[in-house]
């Protein structure tokens, strides 16, 4: 079985949107995300008017994502979460195409995307009723 930093990376790959964390003000917030995995590194896609980015880049954060509610029926729950060092990122075309399109306003204003690259330095899993057992069946 991979570590927890592998594992909660390869479950990140699974999803398309997650939550990052880290303090603004010394004061602990959330923001949603898009992401993509790249080699190991978590790319992620966030608005540029709301200035998250600014608390994210030259520090460490957290992101993680969940399945709890893309689950189907009978399969279990996870969630995962991945710790690393945040910077500014510079996405390829292929990058680009990957991410998808990306929304035309966030909270009233036209998006202009921000991209950050998170180098997971560790990561940690949690899971139900198999859950794991479940994926671990299903890799090549």
């Amino acid at each position: 079985m991979p570590s927890d930093e592998q594992l909660a990376v390869d479950l990140l790959a699974r999803t398309d949107y997650g939550r990052v964390a880290t303090s603004m003000r010394a004061l602990p917030f959330l923001a949603f995300a898009r992401h993509i995995v790249v080699d190991g590194r978590i790319l992620l896609r966030l608005p540029r008017s709301v200035g998250y980015h600014r608390a994210c880049v030259g520090h460490v954060v957290a992101y993680g994502a969940d399945n709890l509610s893309s689950a189907r029926p009978g399969e279990g729950l996870w969630s995962v979460q991945v710790v690393g060092a945040c910077t500014k990122h510079e996405p390829t075309p292929a990058e680009l195409a990957r991410f998808g399109p990306a929304p035309r306003v966030v909270d009233g204003e036209p998006y202009e995307p921000v991209y950050l690259r998170v180098e997971p330095q560790f990561g940690t899993v949690h899971s139900t009723d198999g859950a794991l057992e479940s994926h671990f069946a299903h890799m090549p």
